[in-house]
């Protein structure tokens, strides 16, 4: 205990009076911890001043690494998919063109509404309106609404409604009501919709209403 207490008294020896010798004339204690304290600064100076960049390039690039190899992977994924992609885009565009045979052209649009008018009168039903209304232009296609009121039996109105649905051309009919008459015989009430793709110069017009929206909402 007794030479514990005294290393300690003469470690703390070499510490009184430095401030009037030179650094070099130093005891050997002060000198070291003077050495590594200045060591501990240079060390803080070169992290802070260097290194801190230089770890967070490297960690950045490490993320670069990953994310490029993901998009790899996935490029190489479409690469060997490529064929079977090809094939599943004809089958696309052959199911596309199908459907576009069942949308009339503007030129279309009269055979259709006689075949509607002949649908409801080869079935013996009686007409009280059938008004087409404005023409609606979506991004791909337009759309027809008809207002129609028909009255007859039961099951020929029955058979006027399978009739729309097996037309070769696409026709729905939207808000149907029916409503009972003095006669017995039945009053439909609906809008029959049907369908057209729109001709080439509708497109371009189209396309530009869309692209001047767009243009508007970033504004």
């Amino acid at each position: 205990m007794a030479n514990l207490k005294h290393a300690a008294q003469a470690l703390a020896a070499q510490f009184h009076g430095l401030n009037a010798r030179h650094p070099g004339q130093w005891p050997l204690a002060p000198r070291l911890l003077c050495g590594a304290g200045a060591a501990a600064a240079v060390v803080a100076l070169g992290y802070f001043g260097y290194w801190s960049g230089q770890f967070e390039e490297q960690q950045a690039g490490a993320a670069r690494e990953v994310a490029l190899r993901e998009e790899y992977t996935i490029k190489v994924g479409r690469a060997i998919n490529l064929d079977a992609l090809r094939a599943q885009k004809v089958q696309v565009d052959h199911y596309v063109e199908r459907l576009q045979k069942q949308l009339p052209s503007k030129a279309e649009m009269a055979a259709l509404l006689s075949d509607i008018n002949q649908a409801g009168l080869g079935r013996g039903l009686q007409f009280e309106l059938f008004k087409p209304g404005q023409v609606v232009v979506k991004e791909y296609y337009a759309e027809l609404p008809i207002d129609i009121k028909v009255s007859g039996s039961y099951h020929d109105l029955g058979a006027f409604a399978g009739d729309m649905a097996n037309l070769p051309r696409i026709v729905t009919l939207n808000n149907m009501a029916l409503s009972a008459g003095k006669d017995g015989n039945l009053t439909l009430d609906a809008v029959a919709k049907t369908f057209r793709y729109l001709d080439p110069d509708e497109v371009i017009a189209q396309r530009k209403a869309q692209a001047e929206k767009k243009n508007k909402g970033r504004k």
